[in-house]
């Protein structure tokens, strides 16, 4: 939220600096982003009045203007903006001025003509980030007067981030009971008399969703001025908040909305038919909104409407067929309470993010909206005039927030504060706060005011002591406890221990949303079933998650496209399933490499990273784990259908499955290398074998290799449960060292290079006994896979 300093201290004036009461909002828990000027530095401009104007001798786009200056003799300035005209007033640098950026006005000749001086637009000015044309003044802007002066530009603009459950604080108001609780001082707020009424007529209103909307306020004012202009400053009170003058009705509804928090909306009378009627919308309903979109309505959206058509999406944004413009003579000014429950979401399943709605999902004060109609009233009458009717009011108190009294005890502050605070400072606070407050043995009963929809319990209490009383006035303390280890089962391997090793590894952890794009969702794995969400924050995470890769892709392509080539990343996280109608949640592990295997360097010649190196990765992670698995080949619709493989325990569960993505996809997502994933179920992979000691042979061992020619379907992991399948006892390693296809090998054969490590734990074995063994290994070997030795 935008305020601005100036008219904050309207309310309440500390003696302190602008960067003081930056410090003292932040300290008190409404942190400030930033502090901009109203205004860039800029010097010599004045307001001017355009005299007259006439076409340059040389140049088509330019004119010759005289401008009065409230001097003797007007300025002529040669001007190329469309809006300069006869009676503008607009700002005038005049030679020597300095505007942003160091410009500087001189006196020149443009196309041969003199011009003394430079009629200036927002942009020039610093103002507004662009302009069509000239800043146009009010037609009462004094002539000669310094712009600086008239817009008040010596003010600074102060945008506070606000937590959600500090709606109380989205108003100029709100802000300076802040201000005014923080430095002990009493504030006033703004003066409201209720309108002269001037005739009786007014619109019927009809709630039929007293939950969503318990109170609805409506006035019917006649005669307004179409062409009244907004006071200069109220236009730029505005500005500095982030919002454009629209019109004075407009401007007006604005201004209440930041002034005292509340939501207003005008109708133009004369558009409506009937009475006001607040309801659900039918399913298919169709509203032309004011930002020029048109939506399509649900049962779920609530509505303002009347007999004939819809009106507004109640709480979020007006409608364009009934809105206020430059013919509107009678308005009906709405004022209402909407449940925050019911308006919550709504504007995000549009695409839409309004003042109205921001605050109407945050909360707004149920006992204000008499206040802040008569206030809106008060100022259409003074800037447009016109004939005020009555108030019409319908409300159910029943369903109206309640304010229920919290039991506040001297002793609790104590315990959760660790000090003690005095019983006339806790009151002095709590009144500041605008709680009311009874006397209780114990302590004192609290009753929250409307706008504090956060002070449900003690603790928030307390909490409101904590933040005015000071943190920084609370002594550190330490706490004196017996702590009592928990016990840690060395059967489950903690996944902190997993993220290291895959760092040690040069990984790096990403975390990615667990919603998603539903199109990349769709590419990666089209047989899993979509899980959408009703209230996306963006129609590009509209679908929960039923893999890792469609986060870690996009992070993928993200850094690619950051000249980052060389990647290793890795997520741990929750996946979504949809089984049988019901949301399931898995934890897995996953991860992504691309590019070279080594990091730029000297000694080695690069290469591309491929499928065995992912599997090293992974093989790694069970090998902590203790956990001996199987890879057999697997289809995956995101896979390389060669390049693919199931991880199963040797029970046969499914672990995972790793491989490299599919050339289609590559493709389609936009890689211009190839990438090699994994993805593993967390509670599968962390279940440790633990390690038990063996003792050491004092024998020695021998290692004799084996040259194997297999078929080309054996794979390595059947050549080992092969030599293991002979049941020789002494067989204490067995590794792949080679692989061989081509001369020599027949077709769809290959050769495999084993070296097998026999060792005996009770004597030395003889050569006898080893070629016993290998003999017997071999014939294991030729029965169970056919394979025979190379010659």
């Amino acid at each position: 939220m935008q305020i601005s300093e100036a008219w904050l201290r309207e309310y309440v004036n500390p003696a302190i600096s602008t960067e003081e009461l930056v410090a003292q909002l932040t300290m008190a828990g409404l942190e400030v982003d930033s502090v901009m000027p109203a205004g860039a530095l800029f010097s010599r401009v004045v307001i001017g009045e355009v005299l007259t104007t006439e076409k340059h001798p040389d140049a088509d786009k330019l004119k010759v203007c005289l401008v009065n200056m409230g001097g003797n003799e007007p300025l002529q300035i040669v001007c190329g903006a469309s809006n300069v005209r006869p009676g503008l007033k607009v700002p005038v640098a005049l030679v020597g001025a300095v505007l942003p950026g160091d410009f500087k006005i001189k006196q020149s000749k443009l196309r041969g003509v003199e011009s003394a001086g430079m009629l200036c637009s927002e942009k020039e000015l610093g103002i507004a980030a662009d302009a069509s044309g000239l800043m146009e003044l009010l037609h009462d802007a004094p002539v000669g007067t310094d712009i600086r002066e008239y817009l008040s530009l010596n003010d600074s603009i102060i945008e506070i981030d606000l937590t959600p459950n500090r709606a109380d604080c989205l108003s100029v108001e709100g802000i300076a009971r802040e201000v005014a609780l923080l430095n002990g001082m009493d504030w006033t707020a703004t003066p409201v008399k209720e309108a002269k009424i001037n005739h009786q007529d007014s619109l019927p209103i009809v709630i039929e969703e007293k939950s969503a909307c318990p109170r609805y306020l409506g006035r019917l004012i006649k005669g307004v001025n179409p062409k009244a202009e907004t006071p200069s400053w109220m236009q730029e009170r505005l500005r500095r908040v982030g919002i454009r003058s629209l019109g004075a009705v407009v401007d007006v509804t604005n201004y209440v909305l930041m002034e005292l928090g509340q939501p207003l909306h005008a109708f133009d009378a004369d558009k409506l038919v009937g009475g006001i009627t607040v309801r659900m919308a039918r399913n298919g309903e169709a509203l032309a909104l004011l930002n020029g979109q048109t939506i399509t309505l649900d049962n779920e959206a609530l509505l303002i409407a009347d007999e004939k058509q819809s009106l507004a999406l109640a709480g979020v944004m007006g409608g364009s067929d009934s809105a206020v413009n430059d013919s509107t003579q009678n308005i009906f000014l709405e004022c209402a309470f909407f449940a925050p429950r019911a308006i919550a979401g709504k504007a995000r399943r549009f695409g839409l993010h309004t003042d109205s709605s921001h605050r109407f999902e945050r909360g707004v004060d149920a006992t204000l909206q008499h206040r802040a109609i008569e206030r809106a009233t008060q100022l259409i009458i003074e800037i447009a005039g016109g004939s005020v009717g009555p108030i019409s009011e319908v409300k159910d108190d029943a369903i109206l927030p309640q304010r229920p009294a919290i039991l506040l005890r001297r002793q609790r502050i104590v315990k959760m504060l660790g000090i003690t605070l005095p019983d006339d400072q806790v009151q002095r606070i709590l009144v500041r706060l605008g709680m009311c407050i009874d006397q209780h043995p114990e302590g004192w009963l609290i009753t929250p005011p409307g706008f504090r929809f956060d002070m449900a319990i003690e603790a928030d209490l307390i909490e409101e002591l904590a933040r005015v009383h000071g943190y920084n006035n609370i002594p550190n303390n330490s706490l004196l406890m017996r702590a009592e280890l928990g016990k840690a089962t060395e059967t489950v391997l903690d996944i902190d221990r997993v993220k290291d090793l895959l760092v040690d590894r040069g990984y790096q952890e990403a975390i990615t949303y667990s919603f998603v794009d539903e199109d990349i969702q769709q590419a990666v794995v089209p047989e899993d079933g979509l899980i959408k969400i009703t209230n996306p924050i963006s129609s590009d995470l509209s679908v929960m998650r039923s893999t890792l890769w469609c986060g870690l892709l996009k992070a993928a392509l993200h850094n690619l496209n950051r000249q980052q080539n060389r990647l290793r990343l890795f997520e741990t996280g929750l996946r979504f399933l949809n089984v049988s109608g019901q949301i399931q949640q898995q934890k897995m592990l996953s991860g992504l490499i691309l590019g070279s295997y080594y990091p730029g360097q000297w000694g080695e010649r690069p290469r591309k990273v491929d499928f065995f190196d992912l599997k090293a990765d992974v093989q790694a992670l069970f090998s902590l784990a203790g956990r001996p698995v199987q890879y057999v080949p697997a289809k995956h619709s995101a896979l390389h259908p060669g390049q693919s493989a199931q991880i199963l325990s040797q029970a046969g569960e499914k672990i995972g499955i790793l491989g490299m993505l599919h050339p289609s996809l590559e493709k389609q997502l936009g890689f211009e290398t190839q990438v090699f994933l994994f993805e593993l179920s967390q509670d599968l992979l962390l279940n440790k074998t633990v390690s038990r000691f063996k003792s050491l042979s004092k024998y020695p061992s021998v290692s004799r290799d084996l040259a194997l020619i297999v078929k080309d379907t054996v794979s390595a992991d059947d050549i080992i449960a092969a030599i293991k399948g002979s049941n020789e006892t002494t067989i204490q390693d067995i590794v792949l060292f080679d692989l061989y296809r081509g001369k020599g090998i027949e077709e769809n054969h290959k050769s495999v290079a084993v070296s097998i490590t026999v060792q005996n734990f009770s004597q030395t074995l003889t050569d006898v006994e080893i070629d016993a063994i290998f003999n017997n290994i071999l014939q294991k070997l030729a029965k169970t896979i056919g394979a025979k030795l190379r010659d």
